[in-house]
């Protein structure tokens, strides 16, 4: 490393540095702060505390597919079950699913608790 020391007027030492090895440095205190998060929510995990979901969850949420349908499916409810479970009709829940309503606030709070997932987990 190619370090200067330097003392201030004050008697304070500071060490002077390259800019590309200071943003080396900055970028491992990063990659050691993403550790810890990535520990910290295996930690979670672990706990019981968060959930992970399996590729196929995922891949269909990345590719764009309703939410409310794909943790339906992946918890395996019916539409009906999710429908009376969340206090609201079964036409009302298919137009949710198919894009041509959005569904309320308060319908998709009750329908991500009926899912046990976050409200977040439902908006696209």
């Amino acid at each position: 490393m190619n370090m200067q020391i330097i003392k201030t007027d004050t008697g304070q030492d500071l060490a002077i540095l390259p800019l590309v090895e200071y943003n080396n440095l900055i970028a491992r205190l990063e990659d050691v702060e993403d550790l810890k998060d990535a520990q910290a929510a295996k930690q979670r995990i672990n706990a019981g505390e968060e959930e992970t979901f399996p590729a196929n969850v995922v891949n269909r949420l990345l590719d764009g597919d309703n939410p409310v349908r794909v943790y339906r499916e992946h918890r395996g409810m019916t539409s009906k079950f999710l429908a009376i479970a969340a206090e609201i009709s079964a036409p009302y829940l298919s137009e949710i699913e198919t894009g041509k309503k959005e569904g309320s606030a308060a319908t998709l709070k009750r329908i991500a608790q009926a899912l046990s997932v976050d409200l977040d987990d439902l908006v696209e």
